[in-house]
């Protein structure tokens, strides 16, 4: 099966409807990027990476999440995305990204998920303010890192200073 079916199937199975096109770029370029993917090359149709430095992603609307949020953690409205997602395949693996303001606890969220067998695991939760973020991270065993205020965290529960970004990158 292409890269392009599997992230269409990810988003299927989390309720995401608003898929827009599929693209592939360098990783380190993909992970840099805060803002919202274009695709230069519509014609990729269902891309496919070609390199293991390569992701193949999927561009989201943030309003599309909602209902995968709402249904998740069963509060209509408590988290609001805020930050363009990212859906993306790296390396044979699945994953999705959400950076949402969680209402309830008046901080940001990311959250990231991995599909692994047709399910979904929760492998990075970071809430942050300016004052102090708090994180469970359980990233050992992907090549992925949250970068927060450029130190790179990968495991373990805890909390540090505060910051006004997070990001999910390349360990």
């Amino acid at each position: 099966m292409n890269k392009g079916n599997l992230l269409r199937n990810v988003l299927a199975g989390a309720g995401i409807a608003a898929v827009g096109a599929i693209g592939t770029k360098a990783a380190v370029d993909y992970f840099r990027n805060r803002g919202k993917e274009e695709v230069v090359d519509e014609s990729q149709g269902d891309a496919q990476e070609t390199a293991p430095n390569e992701v193949a992603y999927a561009t989201v609307e943030p309003s599309s999440v909602q209902s995968f949020l709402d249904a998740s953690f069963g509060e209509a409205g408590r988290y609001v995305p805020n930050r363009p997602p990212k859906v993306f395949d790296y390396q044979g693996q699945q994953y999705m990204v959400i950076w949402a303001y969680d209402n309830k606890q008046q901080k940001n969220q990311m959250l990231a998920f991995q599909y692994v067998g047709g399910e979904r695991k929760m492998i990075a939760s970071v809430g942050y303010t300016n004052d102090k973020t708090d994180y469970n991270l359980k990233l050992s065993g992907t090549p992925f890192a949250v970068s927060v205020n450029g130190n790179l965290l990968t495991s373990g529960q805890s909390e540090t200073v505060g910051t006004s970004d997070v990001d999910f990158v390349l360990a």
